[in-house]
C-alpha cells in the first residue's frame, strides 16, 4: 500500500492548506498535457489524484489513518484499477480545477473578472520639429484617431431611454463554470460566459450610434506645447487622452514621441551645441574677429594670433535651455584652418618668399616632431 502522505511529500500533520498546495504543485508537474504520451507521468498524476482525493476529505483520512486505503476509500471512493475507470478521481476534488489549468496557459481564477472596469490602451504619436524648435519650445497640433466612448449612449451600449442587463446566465460575474468528465475523473473550471461575452451584462437594445460596444473611432486633434530643451525621442506624456476605457475603467495616456531634425550647422549633445568654423591662414596666424553663428542670431569672436587648427573656443549660455531647470548650456565652436587651393603665380611667390623668411623659428611644433623622428 502506498503511503499517500509520501506521495504528496508531506508530513502526516499537514493542515489542508499544505495538502492543497502540494497537491497543486505535483498535479502540474505531472500533467499529462505537460508530458503527451508520458505513461510515466500519467501513472504519477493518477496517483497523486488518489491521494489527495483522501486526504482532502477529512473522513476519509481519518480513516485512511486509522485502517488504511481500502477503509479509507470505500466503495469505489479511490482509484479501483485500469485507466478505464472514469469515476476514480471525484472523491474530495472540493477545488476549481481552472485554478490549476490556468496556470498551464497564463491565466488565474484571481484575475480579476472580465465584466470589471478596465482601463483603456495607451497611444502613440510622433511628432517632427525643428532643432531652433526643440532649443525655445513650440506648440504643435497633433492629429490622432482614438477609441472613445460613444456619445449617442454615453458609452453604455444600450440605446437611449434603456439599460444593459445583469446576464441571467453568469449573474453578472462574466464567467461560468463548467464540468467535463475525463480520464481523471469528472472536473470542474470556469470559462467566459458565451452570453455575455464576459461582460456580465447583455444589451437588449443595443445603441445604433457604436452598435452596442460602448465605443467607436474618432479623430482627435491637440495643441501639444513643446517645452524649450527638449531632446530627439523624448516622449511628453497627455494623461487619459488615449483609448477609452472599458466598462466604465479609466482611459489610457497619449505618449508624444518628438522627432527632432538635424541641424544644418550644429550637433547637440546633453544642453551644449557645437559646431565647426573655417577660418583662413592669415586669421589664425594674425589673429582676427570673427563671425559666429548661434541659435539667437549672430555674434562676432575675437580669436588670438597663432591660434592652431582645431582649437575650440566656448560662449557661455548659448546653447539649449534646460529642460529640467534654469539656465542653458554652451556654444563650443572648433576653428579649422582652410588651405588656399587654386593659387596663381604670384601667390605661390608671395608664400615661398614668407616661408622662406619664416625658417623654422616658426614652426615649434615642426622642429619637435623632425628633432624626435632623427632620434629614432
Amino acid at each position: 500500500m502506498k503511503d499517500y502522505y509520501e506521495v504528496l511529500g508531506v508530513s502526516k500533520s499537514a493542515d489542508d492548506e499544505e495538502i492543497k498546495k502540494a497537491y497543486r504543485k505535483l498535479a502540474k508537474q505531472y500533467h499529462p498535457d505537460m508530458h503527451p504520451g508520458d505513461k510515466t507521468a500519467e501513472e504519477k498524476f493518477k496517483e497523486v489524484n488518489q491521494a489527495y482525493a483522501v486526504l482532502s476529505d477529512p473522513d476519509k483520512r481519518k480513516k485512511y489513518d486509522q485502517f488504511g486505503s481500502e477503509a479509507a476509500e470505500g466503495n469505489g471512493g479511490g482509484y479501483s484499477g485500469g485507466f478505464g475507470n472514469f469515476g476514480g478521481f471525484t472523491g474530495g476534488m472540493d477545488f476549481d480545477l481552472s485554478d490549476l489549468f490556468g496556470d498551464f496557459f497564463g491565466g488565474s481564477r484571481t484575475n480579476t473578472r472580465r465584466s470589471g472596469p478596465e482601463r483603456g490602451d495607451d497611444l502613440l504619436q510622433r511628432v517632427f520639429i525643428s532643432f531652433e524648435e526643440a532649443a525655445f519650445g513650440c506648440k504643435k497640433d497633433i492629429k490622432y484617431t482614438k477609441i472613445d466612448r460613444c456619445a449617442d449612449c454615453g458609452g453604455t451600449g444600450a440605446a437611449k431611454g434603456t439599460t444593459p442587463k445583469v446576464c441571467s446566465k453568469c449573474g453578472g460575474t462574466g464567467r461560468i463554470k463548467v464540468q467535463q468528465r475525463t480520464p481523471f475523473g469528472v472536473m470542474q473550471s470556469t470559462r467566459e460566459c458565451d452570453e455575455c461575452g464576459g461582460r456580465g451584462e447583455t444589451i437588449p437594445n443595443p445603441c445604433k450610434g457604436c452598435g452596442g460596444s460602448g465605443v467607436k473611432n474618432v479623430t482627435k486633434t491637440l495643441e501639444v506645447s513643446i517645452p524649450a530643451g527638449i531632446d530627439n525621442g523624448q516622449r511628453i506624456t497627455l494623461r487619459g487622452m488615449g483609448n477609452a476605457g472599458k466598462r466604465g475603467g479609466p482611459a489610457g495616456d497619449l505618449y508624444i514621441s518628438v522627432q527632432v531634425r538635424p541641424h544644418a550647422l550644429f550637433e547637440r549633445d546633453g544642453f551644449n551645441i557645437y559646431c565647426d568654423i573655417p577660418i583662413t591662414f592669415a586669421e589664425a596666424a594674425l589673429g582676427a574677429t570673427i563671425s559666429v553663428p548661434t541659435l539667437d542670431g549672430k555674434t562676432t569672436f575675437q580669436i588670438p594670433e597663432g591660434t592652431q587648427t582645431g582649437t575650440a573656443f566656448t560662449l557661455k549660455g548659448n546653447g539649449i535651455q534646460n529642460i529640467n531647470g534654469r539656465g542653458r548650456g554652451d556654444l563650443i565652436f572648433r576653428v579649422n584652418i582652410e588651405v588656399p587651393r587654386s593659387l596663381n603665380d604670384n601667390q605661390k611667390d608671395a608664400l615661398r618668399r614668407f616661408a622662406d623668411a619664416c625658417g623654422m623659428s616658426n614652426y615649434t611644433k615642426r622642429e619637435k616632431f623632425f628633432k624626435k623622428f632623427g632620434k629614432g
